[in-house]
């Protein structure tokens, strides 16, 4: 487990690199105080973080206990996670948030084992909080697919 998390450490760190170098050219909001780039920079930070905590956990891991190799259940979970994502990049315009987001949420928490209720509580709740942020608070559209009719 220690050799992932310096690897998804690492590939935090880059990602928070491209969001950070991103969100210096987003435009300035005309008459507020922060411009469109303040929550990718904030976010960017905070992934940035998170890689550096993550991958000097697993370097220092590494020193103290050798290196273990990783169980094949974890390859499994691995694969899940990056099915989920592209899955979502391909299919949320089509079918829309609402309906994806429970499912892609719902494969994640099985895939690490977690038992059905707490899945079903947690996919639907949070796929409505989210929704409920985005679109009524921040006032950011997310796909509405073929619940289009609907809105």
């Amino acid at each position: 487990m220690k050799r992932i998390d310096r690897g998804v450490g690492l590939a935090l760190v880059l990602l928070a690199a491209a969001v950070l170098w991103s969100a210096r050219s987003f435009p300035n909001v005309p008459g507020q105080k922060l411009g469109a780039g303040t929550l990718p920079t904030v976010v960017g930070a905070g992934l940035l973080l998170c890689g550096l905590v993550l991958a000097l956990r697993g370097w220092r891991s590494r020193e103290e206990a050798g290196a273990a190799p990783m169980a094949a259940e974890h390859y499994g979970s691995a694969f899940v996670i990056v099915v989920v994502i592209a899955l979502y990049l391909l299919a949320s315009e089509r079918l829309g948030f609402l309906l994806l987001a429970p499912l892609a949420l719902a494969a994640l928490f099985r895939a690490f084992r977690v038992g059905w209720l707490p899945t079903l509580c947690w996919a639907i709740g949070g796929t409505l909080v989210v929704h409920i942020a985005f679109y009524k608070l921040l006032r950011v559209p997310l796909p509405w697919g073929v619940l289009r009719p609907l809105y």
